[in-house]
C-alpha cells in the first residue's frame, strides 16, 4: 500500500503548485492533466480540505508550497492531534508534544499522509517519483476508458516505491472512476477501488469508494482487474468513505 516517505512528500508538494500542462511526448501525463483538471482539482492549491475517516477527523491546508496535514480523534487516553508539516511530523495529546521514536513518527506520518493521498485523488499523480505510461483503452461495464500505469521510481518514491497503480480514467468525462493497487509491505496484496457516490464540493468531484480484493491473495496483476471486476470475479472488502466534507478555497 502506497504509504510515502517525508521525501516523497516534500517533492510533491514542490511540483504540484508548477501547475499541470498537457504534454505531448507523454500520453499518459496528458491522461492525467485533463482528469484532475476534470474533478477541479487545481484550486486545491490554496485550500482548506476537511472531512472524517474512520471516526477520526483530517485537514489538509495548502498554501502554495507550504502544506499543513492534521488528524485528530480520542483514545482512552485523551485527544491525539497529529500534525504532518513540511518540516516534519508532531503530535500532541491533550495538548502536551509527545516524543516519539524516528519508526513512529514514520508510522504516523504514513498514515496521515495516505488517508489524505488517495482522499484527493487524482490529484497527487503528478508527483516527481511517479512513472506513467498508458496501457491502451479498456471497456469497464459498457463504459470506455483509459488505462494508465504509474510505478514510482527508487530515488523520492518512498520506501514502497515498488507498488504499481493503475488508473482508469473515462474517455468522454475524464474522470477517475477506477484504480488499483499493489503492495508489498505487511504481506503484500492487492486492491481494486470503484468510486461511487461522485459529487462536487466547491467545484472540487470527490467520491467514495467500493474496496475490492481478488479471490486469490497472491493475486498481484493489477492490470487484468478491470477484467475480473467485469467478470464480477472480484471480492467486496470494505467501503472507503469521507463524510463531513467541508472545502474552503482560498484566493
Amino acid at each position: 500500500m502506497r504509504t510515502f516517505s517525508l521525501v516523497t512528500i516534500l517533492l510533491t508538494v514542490v511540483t504540484l503548485f508548477t501547475g499541470c500542462q498537457p504534454t505531448e511526448q507523454n500520453p499518459a501525463q496528458a491522461i492525467v492533466d485533463q482528469a484532475i483538471a476534470a474533478h477541479g482539482m487545481e484550486a486545491l492549491n490554496k485550500s482548506v480540505v476537511e472531512f472524517d475517516f474512520r471516526g477520526r477527523h483530517y485537514r489538509a491546508t495548502r498554501d502554495g508550497g507550504r502544506f499543513v496535514y492534521e488528524r485528530i480523534f480520542s483514545d482512552s487516553l485523551g485527544t491525539v492531534h497529529d500534525s504532518l508539516t513540511n518540516e516534519g511530523f508532531v503530535r500532541h495529546r491533550n495538548g502536551k508534544r509527545v516524543e516519539l521514536t524516528t519508526e513512529k513518527k514514520d508510522a504516523y506520518s504514513n498514515s496521515v499522509n495516505s488517508v489524505i493521498y488517495f482522499a484527493l485523488l487524482p490529484y497527487f499523480l503528478n508527483d516527481p517519483a511517479v512513472r506513467q505510461s498508458l496501457l491502451g483503452e479498456s471497456q469497464i461495464k459498457g463504459e470506455l476508458y483509459h488505462k494508465v500505469k504509474v510505478t514510482f521510481r527508487a530515488e523520492g518514491g518512498g520506501k514502497d516505491y515498488e507498488d504499481e497503480y493503475i488508473y482508469w480514467f473515462h474517455q468522454e468525462k475524464n474522470t477517475m472512476d477506477y484504480l488499483a493497487y499493489n503492495y508489498q509491505v505487511e504481506g503484500g496484496g492487492a486492491r481494486f477501488r470503484v468510486a461511487y457516490d461522485q459529487r462536487r464540493v466547491e467545484g472540487i468531484l470527490l467520491a467514495d469508494y467500493h474496496n475490492l480484493k481478488p479471490a486469490a491473495a497472491d493475486n498481484l496483476a493489477v492490470a487484468t482487474f478491470d477484467s475480473l471486476y467485469n467478470a464480477d470475479a472480484l471480492i467486496h472488502l470494505s467501503e472507503i468513505k469521507s463524510e463531513n466534507i467541508q472545502v474552503n478555497l482560498r484566493d
